[in-house]
């Protein structure tokens, strides 16, 4: 998710709490409360990573029946849109034993299927709703009650907090989804990110989509929406730099045709046959690029240009001014080539270079695999 802190490079990065840990804590407080009417000041969560912590509670009060605690989500330092959120917990008796939960004010609800919870319940995934049910019934079995509560779990700023989020397009409207595996929130998690691709290709299967776009960010989605309007929202998918994960997932939730847009700083890696395209996991090969424009007409002297050049998007730049636009439909064959070879075939793969003003520099599709002799130079 977008927003949130920005970590001091000099310092290490410090891991948070998740939203499930944090609404879990405030409805074990409440819980507390509505049972003996003393305010805790804390209250200790065991946390599927395997430690307890003990969340601060704040806002604690007891009124005609209803207990309220709150705490303030700690995100560490992960640049997470719920990062130093409210979250809140009204527990009330309710007249059958055990509990029932569901979500308040900004706590989103799920309107679409493919998502782990059914539609028209809250947003609240099933570990964080686990957490909350044993931590609650532990309560009301030391007290030694046979009465059943209602958990209420709110977050005052959920629905503009949302905003932030891809909720909607997954089809959870009115606030955030209140989430987490482990409790714990890692700085820059790549486990996280990787799920939500999951979720959301999950979601365009129950959408009966069989045909889903993967980008890498904002930009080349909007472009991705305008060369496609025939396809529903939920075709469309913000893979980031995870492309083979992506694309093999996608393979596995029976996807027919798979179209990657996206831009020549992170697809010239995808021509080369790298899967994850981040910044970090693997340099621009020039070398190859520049064999890439000999292959379409480029003579030595700017082949030689492409070679000492400082980024894929400067090459693009290049050929696109020397008139050699064969090279970019090239570039798309080879990473067609090698997105299909990652999913092990079985698919039809597409891939759209664009500008980063969204004009379309090329564009190859593939749907069956080629000999495994297959090399640039065939």
């Amino acid at each position: 998710m977008i927003g949130g802190n920005t970590p001091d490079p000099d310092k290490p990065m410090r891991s948070g709490f998740t939203t499930g840990a944090c609404a879990t804590a405030v409805a074990k407080g409440a819980t507390q409360l509505l049972l003996t009417g003393v305010t805790p000041a804390q209250a200790v969560v065991s946390l599927p990573a395997g430690f307890d912590h003990s969340f601060e509670l704040i806002e604690q009060e007891l009124t005609d029946g209803v207990a309220t605690c709150a705490t303030i989500k700690d995100a560490g330092d992960d640049p997470d849109a719920t990062h130093r959120a409210k979250i809140i917990a009204h527990v009330s008796w309710r007249d059958e034993p055990g509990m029932e939960l569901d979500g308040g004010i900004g706590v989103g609800r799920v309107t679409k299927p493919g998502l782990p919870v059914p539609v028209g319940e809250a947003a609240i995934n099933p570990v964080p709703r686990r957490m909350i049910t044993e931590a609650v019934t532990q309560v009301l079995a030391e007290h030694g009650t046979a009465r059943g509560v209602r958990v209420v779990i709110s977050v005052p700023d959920g629905e503009e907090i949302a905003k932030k989020t891809l909720n909607s397009r997954l089809g959870i409207l009115g606030g955030i989804s209140i989430l987490g595996t482990r409790g714990v929130v890692v700085p820059f998690s790549t486990s996280a990110y990787r799920a939500s691709v999951v979720q959301a290709i999950s979601v365009a299967q129950a959408s009966s989509c069989e045909h889903i776009v993967l980008t890498t960010g904002g930009s080349s989605e909007k472009y991705a929406m305008k060369m496609m309007p025939e396809l529903p929202e939920e075709a469309f998918i913000q893979m980031g730099d995870f492309v083979g994960f992506a694309i093999k997932h996608g393979k596995r939730l029976g996807m027919k045709r798979i179209s990657l847009v996206g831009m020549p700083g992170k697809f010239a890696k995808v021509a080369q046959g790298v899967m994850m395209v981040h910044s970090k996991s693997a340099p621009v090969d020039f070398g190859f690029l520049a064999s890439v424009a000999r292959e379409t007409g480029a003579g030595d002297e700017l082949a030689q240009a492409i070679e000492e050049a400082n980024t894929a998007t400067q090459v693009a730049d290049m050929m696109t001014e020397a008139g050699y636009l064969p090279y970019f439909e090239k570039l798309c064959t080879y990473a067609c080539q090698h997105c299909l070879e990652h999913a092990g075939g079985g698919v039809t793969v597409e891939v759209v270079l664009v500008t980063m003003k969204g004009m379309e520099l090329g564009r190859a599709e593939i749907s069956e695999l080629e000999d495994n002799n297959w090399s640039k130079e065939s």
